[in-house]
């Protein structure tokens, strides 16, 4: 009797007794088999979706994966061909040897109910890894493995649930090169196909999307600045031109938005972001709007915008000190509902490290939550942009255009980021420096320290400087934006113009 046949009586003796057996469908295993070596061009119907560890039985894995090199190598795999290989590696010693591939070929069904087959065994397999999944749940919550909190609980089996259903599963491992280059071929057609060169998801600012090629999937971006140097409004820029660019696809294609664009928002509250949003779009200013010193012509523009944006596949999460593992948490759940394109975190230096931890100093906590966030980037294939604080000794020099040590905890930060973006604006410098008519000794004096000051503040009004410091996958240097301050946009800055 081969062990395929011992296997399935031993689960209907087991279903006599009460007792319930892990799910699986020998029969559905031996009549895909059958069928493959049959025709090959079955394997088709499968190839996407299925492998040898989705098979209840394990020889019947091996011979899947034995027939699968044999076809994808473009070579016949029916008995005569796989007869050497099968006598070789010893694969059929346990089920009888080679007479039990004659059984398989009686149970053949068709090449057109392959699929259907295939599918009966990959959802066997989904059912038993969910049963391994709540067998770990049920035992760490009566305590089997010591020192996990019932949080931690709850997010190790939303992980576990979140690989299940969007990798099947499986863990790390090496990836064959043909495999890789294979990725890399498709990512160089869609740049090559691309009108703009953009291949990743768009900021909404030309210039810097011609030196990035876009927000690509798995980067940790970093957007650092002083206070007042505009870092939310350019962050929010970024993350409102690429919601709005997935609702365009969408509408254009007649469906909804594949994907959202998630913000973290540690130091505004929700409100407070949207009515940044809102003030940039209806160009009406923020300062008057919570004043509410505004006509109606002012309001019914605000209020006809603010329908157009509620469309947006936008969402906010304000919550204050977040932690890594919350915000981990949320975004596979997002990912898994939703859909998720661009991940903002406003900003690092707020979040705390995962539940648990207990980081010995202020640099270790920074570099855990920087590895966190980067690991989140690869882990759900989505840019990351977080925010950063610099370090006071920006002030302390006449220069004070932003460097990679002036981040604050600056060296897992710049380690970690494949890209440092500055954003400066001289603009706000200089005004503090406007002449004082008391620190002059004459009027002439004073008139011409003036004079001088309004042609350097022409020379720098409404402009800002983002300056692309490291960027691991391509060139770096100095991006100029529009900036206008009463609605705090950013926008591309043209400097010259058709006539």
């Amino acid at each position: 009797m081969s062990t395929a046949e011992t296997d399935q009586q031993t689960q209907e003796g087991l279903l006599a007794l009460g007792l319930r057996q892990p799910p699986a469908n020998i029969e559905a295993e031996q009549a895909l088999l059958g069928a493959l070596l049959t025709n090959n061009r079955a394997y088709d119907r499968v190839s996407d979706f299925l492998a040898g560890e989705h098979f209840a039985n394990k020889v019947n894995g091996q011979i899947f994966d034995a027939l699968a090199r044999r076809i994808e190598a473009g070579q016949l795999a029916d008995p005569v061909t796989m007869r050497a290989e099968f006598e070789h590696s010893g694969i059929l010693q346990s089920v009888g040897g080679l007479a039990y591939l004659a059984k398989l070929l009686t149970s053949m069904v068709g090449i057109i109910n392959a699929g259907d087959y295939g599918r009966a065994i990959h959802d066997a397999w989904i059912r038993r890894q969910l049963i391994d999944i709540g067998e770990t749940v049920v035992n760490n919550a009566f305590g089997v493995e010591g020192g996990l909190s019932g949080q931690n609980q709850i997010e190790a089996g939303e992980e576990a649930l979140f690989r299940l259903a969007t990798e099947k599963g499986k863990e790390g491992d090496f990836v064959p090169f043909h495999r890789a280059l294979a990725g890399a071929i498709d990512v160089a057609a869609l740049a090559f196909k691309s009108e703009g060169h953009v291949t990743g998801l768009t900021s909404g600012l030309r210039d810097l999307d011609k030196k990035t090629g876009g927000l690509h999937p798995s980067d940790l971006l970093i957007l650092a600045g002083r206070p007042a140097m505009g870092k939310t409004a350019l962050a929010t820029k970024i993350a409102f031109s690429a919601a709005r660019a997935l609702l365009d696809e969408a509408e254009t294609e007649g469906g909804n938005p594949r994907g959202s664009v998630a913000i973290f928002s540690l130091e505004m509250s929700a409100e407070q972001l949207a009515t940044r949003i809102l003030s940039e779009q209806a160009e009406v200013s923020g300062e008057r709007i919570r004043r509410g010193d505004i006509g109606q012509k002012e309001f019914d523009r605000f209020v006809r915008v603010s329908h157009e944006l509620s469309r947006l596949p936008l969402v906010i999460d304000d919550t204050p000190a977040i932690s890594l593992s919350a915000m981990r948490t949320r975004c596979r759940r997002l990912k898994r509902t939703q859909g998720l394109n661009l991940v903002v975190v406003d900003y690092l230096q707020l979040m705390r490290p995962s539940v648990g931890t207990r980081p010995e100093s202020r640099v270790l906590e920074i570099s855990m939550i920087t590895q966190g966030l980067k690991a989140i980037a690869k882990e759900l294939e989505v840019p990351v942009m977080a925010l950063s604080q610099l370090s006071r000794q920006v002030e302390s020099r006449e220069d004070k255009r932003p460097m990679l040590s002036d981040l604050r905890e600056s060296g897992s930060i710049e380690q970690d980021a494949d890209a440092v973006m500055f954003v400066f604006r001289d603009e706000y410098y200089l005004q503090q420096r406007m002449p004082k008519e008391t620190a002059f000794d004459s009027t002439d004096k004073y008139s011409a320290a003036m004079d001088d000051w309004q042609r350097k503040m022409s020379l720098v009004h409404n402009k800002a400087e983002l300056i692309l410091e490291k960027q691991r996958h391509g060139p770096t240097g100095t991006i100029n934006l529009f900036f206008e301050g009463e609605y705090t946009r950013f926008a591309d800055l043209d400097t010259m113009h058709e006539p």
